[in-house]
């Protein structure tokens, strides 16, 4: 925890959180209207795996790949996935920095609430075992085991879990900061008029 405590105290500056947020952002809209649409394009509709919060099971997974064909299979593997392996460390980086640099405005960052900024970290790990399995399963088919769908919607299903609760951390951060902003302003305003 020294280590990440040690990265996060060097790397905590708002310009540098700022930048990481405009690229990690730039990523993510280039996958939503780029690349999944692309692959999209071959599914006849379907989801694709990785926009699958609640999982998914064999039988989504076999309709799906047999959906998008050949070359739908290849557009998946050589598009979509590869800019997913730079969003889940962009995602994890900038999220984690961030809470780290709202935790610092509350004067919370010296404490436990330092394993917080683990959340998005956890998020970008189980977004890339999941990138693992759906690549694995996308160069194994036809031939799909329960296990490694099984598996591989895991990590989806903690990927969407950690995310969601990142968000709610965020959020309820900001209020808690937004809160404190106001206090802080009518405190001062009530100082100039007495």
């Amino acid at each position: 925890m020294k280590r990440l405590t040690k990265f996060i105290e060097s790397n905590i500056s708002g310009k540098k959180i700022l930048g990481l947020f405009i690229l990690t952002n730039s990523v993510y809209v280039f996958m939503l209207t780029v690349t999944i649409p692309k692959t999209m394009e071959f599914s006849n509709g379907m989801k694709l795996l990785d926009m699958m919060p609640m999982g998914y099971d064999l039988n989504y997974v076999s309709e799906l790949f047999n959906s998008l064909g050949e070359i739908g299979q290849e557009v998946y593997l050589t598009n979509q996935i590869p800019v997913d392996m730079v969003y889940p460390l962009l995602f994890g980086l900038t999220y984690c920095l961030l809470l780290a640099y709202f935790l610092k405005k509350l004067n919370k960052l010296n404490s436990s609430f330092i394993y917080l900024c683990l959340i998005p970290i956890i998020a970008g790990i189980a977004d890339y075992l999941e990138n693992f399995g759906i690549i694995a399963m996308l160069k194994n088919y036809p031939e799909l085991t329960e296990v490694a769908v099984k598996t591989t919607s895991s990590f989806s299903l903690i990927k969407s879990i950690s995310t969601s609760v990142f968000f709610i951390v965020l959020i309820v951060m900001l209020i808690i900061l937004g809160i404190k902003f106001l206090k802080r302003n009518k405190t001062s305003a009530n100082n100039v008029y007495n």
